[in-house]
């Protein structure tokens, strides 16, 4: 697993166990996983955005703290945010991400998730041109989750 799954991990296990909002520090945290304040920050500032559904707050100081608040809203209404959030490109690690936060926050079930996934794979764009990917791929997903968004 990587550096930036298990911080993930660790935070969704945080956020779990505290019924949605988590208060952590980045040196303790940073501490017990073994790695250096800034990737907890990597990982918060790309896992834990508005748009995958989570309100993250900071508050400076020596006894500062980072919040970070799983925000509940429709399922239609957090896969309309997500798509409208994807923009015109789309790379496969964050494609990835995004299915795997949906469906941990039970916004996509598994199933429909593990499909998606496998549409936006590298494995079925090899025959179209690299420089355009990540657009057909940002297409394909955009698309699947509005379907996805109407049987809410």
């Amino acid at each position: 697993m990587r550096l930036s799954d298990q911080i993930a991990q660790q935070i969704l296990s945080m956020l779990e166990a505290a019924q949605g909002v988590a208060e952590i520090q980045r040196n303790e945290l940073a501490g017990s996983i073994g790695c250096v304040p800034s990737q907890i920050n990597y990982v918060l500032t790309s896992r834990f955005t508005p748009e995958q559904g989570y309100l993250v707050e900071s508050r400076r100081g020596g006894g500062g703290y980072i919040r970070i608040t799983r925000i509940n809203s429709g399922r239609g209404a957090a896969i309309m945010h997500v798509v409208n959030s994807i923009g015109d490109t789309l790379d496969a690690s964050t494609a990835r991400i995004i299915l795997e936060n949906l469906t941990h926050n039970r916004q996509l079930a598994p199933k429909a998730a593990k499909l998606m996934a496998a549409a936006v794979s590298d494995n079925c764009y090899h025959s179209v041109p690299p420089q355009n990917r990540d657009a057909v791929r940002a297409a394909v997903l955009k698309s699947m989750l509005l379907q996805a968004a109407m049987f809410d």
